[in-house]
């Protein structure tokens, strides 16, 4: 890697931890307010933890297209700057339907796409796998910083001044984006991310895509109810759930990593990603049954954040591998795509649930779905998984 890949790795790296770090905040608070914030219910609280997803894979290939036309940087930089202006209309908010509208703008702002068309267009094709391997170590870098960091600024500044925080975080990050990130060349017309539709016709990429959707339905749903148990069944003030979140995440990242090393040695990657999935769906089996049991539900926690983040980092490797040799853009399109749209999902069921339900109720959904999940993907063909990294088109 030379000077200026490396440069530009780490540069877009941050540009995707500031804006990630303001979005992942947000999850662990939300569901907080469910009984603080005018005219807020549990659905309409899971609805605007999704919208923002909505939004996100409704723009992501249209903004990925217009980058080709006018370039990478400009549109870069005006979705930052609309994702921040929907963090800013959420800060004003002073009850539930602003505050979606608010979510609903920073989605727009749907640049990960284009962001990583920049990180390919400064990288060699021999180098782009450690271009996009930092970049992805960013985003899972922000997402346990965030799930510290967010209990603690919302004690401290409340939800307005979380998402003043947030849009601060945007702000910061298009300056790096100028300062810091080399000025690209001009990205050849229609290198855009081809639709949707393209990238569907192999069976294995169709199950995957619904893995991506699942694992992050998951996520977004799980946090509708999880702070909720934190304070009613654990009892623990909201500015006290990072003494929650920081060491379980902190233990499941050091056994993480050992796990994505291992995934790396022939043979290794599909019972480690099989274990993944079947990880999440007891996990949130276990946060059903302690649901009010402090010990087994923090156990259950990390056992849920050790299983999320390997398949965080894996399914993009495992999709480039699945996908056809020139089709590989548009596979990586349409995971981010699938991405959002689970955030959607998740918000929403999660929210139905829990209004009609319990809260209670939503971890257990949560582990019935992620065993349909794995029952799919045993089927998914063996080479899928473990084909070498040197047979990557």
């Amino acid at each position: 890697m030379t000077a200026a890949e490396r440069r530009s790795a780490i540069a877009l790296a941050a540009v995707f931890f500031l804006r990630m770090l303001g979005l992942f905040m947000l999850i662990p608070v939300l569901a907080l307010y469910v009984e603080t914030l005018p005219g807020a219910t549990p659905l309409l609280i899971g609805i605007a933890i999704g919208v923002y997803g909505l939004t996100q894979a409704v723009f992501q290939i249209p903004l990925g297209g217009l980058s080709d036309r006018v370039g990478r940087r400009p549109v870069i930089l005006a979705g930052l700057l609309v994702f921040a202006a929907g963090a800013l209309i959420a800060a004003a908010a002073k009850s539930i339907w602003p505050l979606v509208a608010g979510r609903a703008v920073q989605g727009v702002g749907a640049v990960s796409g284009t962001t990583l068309a920049l990180a390919a267009d400064l990288s060699r094709d021999s180098q782009r796998t450690k271009v996009m391997a930092i970049i992805g170590i960013s985003i899972g870098g922000a997402f346990s910083v965030a799930f510290v960091l967010g209990p603690v600024l919302n004690a401290a500044l409340g939800l307005g001044g979380l998402f003043v925080a947030c849009a601060a975080l945007a702000l910061a990050a298009i300056a790096i984006l100028f300062l810091a990130v080399p000025k690209p060349p001009a990205p050849a017309r229609g290198a855009a991310i081809p639709p949707l539709a393209g990238t569907l016709a192999a069976p294995e990429l169709r199950v995957l895509y619904l893995g991506v959707l699942t694992l992050h339905l998951v996520l977004a749903a799980s946090f509708v109810a999880i702070p909720i148990a934190l304070s009613e069944g654990m009892g623990l003030a909201p500015s006290r759930h990072f003494t929650v979140y920081l060491p379980v995440l902190l233990l499941s990242i050091a056994l993480v990593g050992p796990l994505v090393m291992a995934s790396a040695r022939g043979g290794s990657m599909r019972p480690l990603f099989l274990g993944a999935i079947a990880g999440v769906a007891v996990a949130e089996g276990l946060i059903w049954l302690w649901w009010d049991e402090p010990a087994g539900f923090y156990a259950a926690l990390t056992l849920f954040f050790v299983a999320f983040n390997f398949l965080e980092a894996s399914l993009p490797g495992v999709i480039s591998r699945a996908a056809p040799t020139h089709g590989k853009g548009a596979a990586l399109g349409a995971y981010s795509t699938f991405q959002f749209v689970g955030v959607f999902l998740g918000g929403l069921v999660g929210g139905a649930v829990a209004g009609g339900l319990g809260y209670a109720a939503v971890p257990a959904g949560c582990a019935l779905l992620c065993v349909a999940w794995l029952a799919a993907t045993v089927r998914v063909p063996g080479e899928v998984l473990t084909r070498p990294a040197r047979q990557r088109g």
